[in-house]
């Protein structure tokens, strides 16, 4: 299985890799960092760059495309490179996805028309917009489109799809060899559970 990840200034690392670590470890899998041309790619954070070893030209056709998000997005929804790469290459993937904001691409992409989506929680309404209909889940199939919520999220969104294509026992033997054992210090990962007045402080963080 050969696996895509686009990446475009301003993206939010967590986003790319952690399915990157999750499918890269996998069996018989090889996961590319693409751009519009090889080279660094710095983060939203402005302090870590990440090497795209390949051109969207040099990888026409991946089995999985995985979009990540991060304040850069709204800039990328614009670059008809990266979108029309995406279009293209939905055309021959098994598996289109994206995690968080990511979603948005594949939203100016033209492939979320109809379906059931999700992303960050703070732009979640947001997809309507782009004639999805957004879902308040972790991770949201509709066909071979799926998307995650924020950040964290795209793990899970790996697992799961690693263990569609191989089987449960790889995934739960992928997960266990990365330790994803979640048992966070406090329940404040979703604005249902955070302390009331919590989610203006959040959107400060990511605004």
């Amino acid at each position: 299985m050969q696996v895509a990840i686009p990446l475009y200034p301003r993206f939010t690392a967590l986003d790319a890799v952690g399915p990157y670590t999750v499918l890269a470890f996998a069996p018989d899998w090889t996961v590319t960092f693409v751009a519009a041309e090889a080279g660094p790619v710095t983060d939203d954070q402005g302090t870590l760059t990440l090497t795209a070893t390949a051109s969207y030209a040099d990888l026409p056709r991946p089995d999985v495309i995985v979009v990540p998000g991060g304040p850069g997005t709204f800039d990328a929804m614009t670059d008809e490179a990266l979108l029309g790469w995406v279009r293209q290459a939905h055309e021959h993937t098994r598996w289109t996805t994206s995690v968080c904001s990511g979603s948005f691409v594949l939203a100016a992409a033209g492939l979320l028309e109809g379906l059931k989506a999700t992303t960050h929680w703070a732009i979640l309404d947001m997809l309507r917009q782009y004639g999805a209909e957004p879902v308040n889940e972790r991770v949201v199939s509709e066909g071979k489109v799926v998307t995650a919520a924020g950040v964290s999220s795209g793990i899970d969104m790996a697992l799961t799809l690693l263990a569609q294509a191989t089987d449960v026992t790889t995934a739960q033997a992928v997960q266990l060899a990365i330790e994803y054992d979640p048992q966070p210090p406090f329940n404040a990962g979703s604005p249902k559970t955070a302390p009331e007045g919590l989610s203006e402080l959040a959107l400060k963080l990511i605004n």
